[in-house]
C-alpha cells in the first residue's frame, strides 16, 4: 500500500494525478489537508483537535497541516503501515532552501522520521521550462518511475528524496539528474501597506538574492529542463565540528 499526501489540499490536481499513476504500482490511500497549507514546513496542530472526513474510498481530508495528515494516517486512518509515502505533486518548485519551508517536503520528512521511505515531488515552474499550463502528467510519470525504484531498492534511514520535475511535456524532459541542494538564499522583503483606518499591514516575500547555481545543483538541473533528484538527510548535526567545539569547552574562558 502507498500513502499519498500533499500541502495543496485534497482537491489539488497534482494530488489526483499522482494518486492515479501510483495505483498502477499498488493500492493507494490519500490523507491530505482539506485546503491549501503551503509553506508550513513541519508545523503541527497542538492547541485544537483535528477532524478527518472521508471524501471518497481510501481518501480523507484533514483540517490540519501536512505533518498532521501523516501523523493521523500512520496513527489511525491507514489499515496498515504503507511501504511508501509520496507527497505532492506540489504546484511549484521546492528547490534549494525551499525545503526548509515546504509543507510538501515537511510531510516527507515526517514520514522519514517514522521510518517510511518517503519522496517529495514538485512541478517546478521556475526557469526555462516555465509555461502557463501545468504538466502534472509529466511529473506523475516521473514520480511513478522513481517510486517503483524506491519500493524495490529502499532508502537509507533518515534519508528522503526531493524530486523536482520541469513543467513541460515528457518528451521535452532532457533527463534525470542526481543533484545537491542549491545554497542560494532569499532576500528579506516586507511590503508595507495601510488599511482603511491608516494602520499598517505587511506582505512578506522575497526573491532568490543569491544562487550558487553550480552545475550539480537542483536549480541548475531545472533550468536546463532536467528532473532534479536530491537525497535529503534529516541529521542536521555538523559532525566535523564536534571535536573543535570540545576544544572550545576546554578553554579557560568557558569554564563555569
Amino acid at each position: 500500500m502507498i500513502f499519498v499526501t500533499n500541502d495543496d489540499g485534497i482537491d489539488a490536481p497534482g494530488l489526483k494525478a499522482l494518486a492515479e499513476v501510483l495505483e498502477t504500482l499498488d493500492e493507494v490511500y490519500v490523507v491530505a489537508p482539506d485546503r491549501e497549507r503551503s509553506a508550513v514546513g513541519m508545523a503541527i496542530t497542538l492547541h485544537q483537535p483535528l477532524r478527518a472526513k472521508k471524501v471518497r474510498p481510501r481518501a480523507y481530508a484533514v483540517d490540519g497541516t501536512p505533518v498532521d495528515c501523516v501523523d493521523l494516517a500512520l496513527g489511525t486512518l491507514l489499515p496498515e503501515p504503507p511501504k511508501l509515502l509520496v507527497s505532492g505533486i506540489n504546484r511549484g518548485q521546492n528547490l534549494g532552501v525551499d525545503i526548509h519551508f515546504s509543507g510538501t517536503v515537511g510531510a516527507a520528512k515526517k514520514g522519514t522520521l517514522l521510518e517510511i521511505p518517503s519522496i517529495a515531488v514538485s512541478l517546478a515552474l521556475e526557469g526555462a521550462a516555465k509555461r502557463p499550463d501545468f504538466h502534472y502528467k509529466t511529473a506523475a510519470t516521473i514520480a511513478c518511475r522513481i517510486a517503483k525504484q524506491v519500493v524495490e531498492k529502499g532508502l537509507p534511514k533518515q534519508i528522503l528524496l526531493n524530486v523536482n520535475v520541469p513543467n513541460c511535456q515528457l518528451s521535452e524532459v532532457k533527463g534525470i539528474k542526481i543533484t545537491r541542494q542549491d545554497m542560494g538564499t532569499y532576500s528579506a522583503n516586507a511590503i508595507t501597506r495601510l488599511d482603511r483606518g491608516g494602520r499598517p499591514y505587511y506582505w512578506i516575500g522575497g526573491d532568490r538574492a543569491q544562487v550558487d547555481f553550480g552545475g550539480d545543483t537542483d536549480l541548475h538541473a531545472i533550468h536546463n529542463r532536467r528532473v532534479s533528484v536530491t537525497p535529503v538527510q534529516l541529521d542536521f548535526t555538523d559532525h566535523t565540528l564536534i571535536t573543535p567545539l570540545k576544544a572550545w569547552l576546554a578553554d579557560e574562558n568557558m569554564q563555569l
